[in-house]
């Protein structure tokens, strides 16, 4: 079996290979600012096109002998009074968004599809399988700071993940408790990803060996 990673976050692939799966990466290219909506909804939206678009891609490229193959889309959104937050497009609003959250609580929302590719297939053939799913943990920030945010920010690092936050590296230091599975904060959660393939009557297993 193949299984593809369409994502280019660190985060995700290093939790991947930590749970004994080394995948492809390959990066889907969707832009993610062309797309609107309520910020659960919306990262589940994203998460399905970034595997739809990594699979078409894949089945055109296939083989009739081809491998079965899975595609994994994730995306990851964080909500906050209700509005949407994706990666922060300057200094300056990663500034003003910290400003916002310390203190606070929001809610960050990760999409997952996986997307089965059988051997030889059309990705929009009948018979192709899609599972989507969305998992939501529960953040609680601290208080940093100006100073902190000022140098949190100089890092580059909240400009490079969604919610302008991580709690696996530097941002883990403002990051007071979760609730829910930490995985769905890092970008993929993993029990919910066995009940996925648990649906399409795969387990895990089956991705160590494809490792």
């Amino acid at each position: 079996m193949r299984f593809v990673l369409a994502s280019a976050s660190p985060a995700r692939l290093a939790l991947l290979r930590a749970a004994g799966v080394e995948p492809e990466v390959v990066v889907s290219g969707v832009d993610e600012d062309s797309f609107v909506g309520p910020p659960a909804e919306l990262a589940l939206v994203l998460a399905e096109h970034k595997a739809q678009a990594v699979a078409d891609r894949l089945a055109l490229a296939s083989r009739p002998d081809s491998a079965l193959t899975l595609v994994l889309g994730c995306d990851s959104v964080l909500e906050l009074d209700g509005r949407a937050h994706g990666k922060p497009s300057d200094a300056a609003e990663a500034v003003q968004r910290w400003q916002e959250m310390r203190g606070r609580t929001g809610l960050l929302h990760t999409g997952h599809c996986l997307v089965e590719l059988s051997p030889g297939s059309d990705a929009a053939a009948p018979e192709h399988r899609r599972v989507s799913e969305l998992a939501t943990a529960t953040v609680h920030f601290g208080r940093p700071t100006d100073a902190e945010i000022d140098a949190y920010v100089a890092t580059g690092e909240p400009l490079r993940v969604a919610g302008g936050f991580t709690l696996d590296r530097l941002g883990g230091w403002f990051v007071d408790s979760i609730e829910g599975d930490p995985g769905t904060v890092l970008g993929l959660s993993l029990p919910l990803l066995r009940t996925m393939l648990d649906q399409l009557d795969l387990d895990v297993p089956r991705l160590w060996a494809a490792s």
